[in-house]
């Protein structure tokens, strides 16, 4: 269970417990569904899960949409602030990330400000979808409010990077980033599917690219729209 500390309040931010993580966020970028989420205990519930069933210590883990910062909180306490790596399109969250990090002794995660995309070409910007909150913010969406970001290319950020586990929550972009294998040491991936953004071929595309990694389906991570594959093993390994 999450409770807001009334202690922490200012008319700027409310701060909240969860897992043993204490997040700030301001209420600018609250909405009702969020901080409901956040005072039950709720809030990526899911990823939370998966972040304990994944992330082992020395593995590296690359997340793609850091949110306000938990789910990095949590890979950092279970491998090293070091092997981890956020990237975050929303301009707006890098300083609640930055905060959050500092607050739960995680510094040395290294945050991105970037959209990520299949390629992208050096300097390459586009424009993103700032949604009211924070949630639904993404890439490529019309109206509302704009904002330009840098892009970044994912098998560029795999290369760098070499992660064991990948985490990807951002709002229906991850189709592009299965067209091509990927070069990494990976053991596990999960990610969450946007049901109205992709088609059954979009998905089949996503799995059959896993298949084609030596990943399978794993139904302790999957959950919901959460979906989630492990590399196939032998016992023990």
């Amino acid at each position: 269970m999450a409770e807001p500390e009334g202690g922490g309040m200012t008319e700027a931010e409310r701060i909240y417990r969860i897992n043993g993580v204490e997040l700030a966020l301001p209420e600018t970028l609250t909405s009702k569904g969020i901080a409901a989420k956040l005072s039950d205990g709720t809030y990526e519930a899911d990823e939370a899960r998966v972040v304990d069933r994944c992330v082992r210590p020395g593995f590296r883990v690359l997340e793609l949409g850091a949110g306000i910062g938990y789910v990095g909180t949590l890979a950092a306490r279970k491998t090293e602030p070091e092997n981890v790596l956020s990237v975050e399109a929303n301009p707006a969250l890098l300083p609640v990330i930055a905060a959050n990090h500092a607050r739960n002794g995680v510094r040395g995660i290294s945050v991105l400000h970037a959209a990520v995309v299949g390629h992208a070409p050096d300097g390459a910007t586009a424009d993103f979808h700032q949604s009211p909150g924070f949630t639904g913010s993404r890439l490529g969406a019309p109206g509302g409010s704009q904002v330009e970001v840098p892009l970044v290319g994912f098998h560029e950020l795999l290369r760098a990077h070499r992660p064991h586990v990948v985490l990807m929550d951002v709002e229906g972009a991850e189709a592009h980033l299965f067209d091509q294998a990927w070069k990494c040491p990976l053991r596990f991936c999960v990610m969450e599917i946007h049901p109205k953004r992709y088609s059954p071929e979009v998905i089949k595309k996503i799995v059959d690219r896993m298949s084609a990694m030596d990943m399978t389906y794993d139904p302790v991570t999957s959950r919901g729209k959460i979906l989630g594959f492990r590399r196939v093993w032998s016992e023990g390994a």
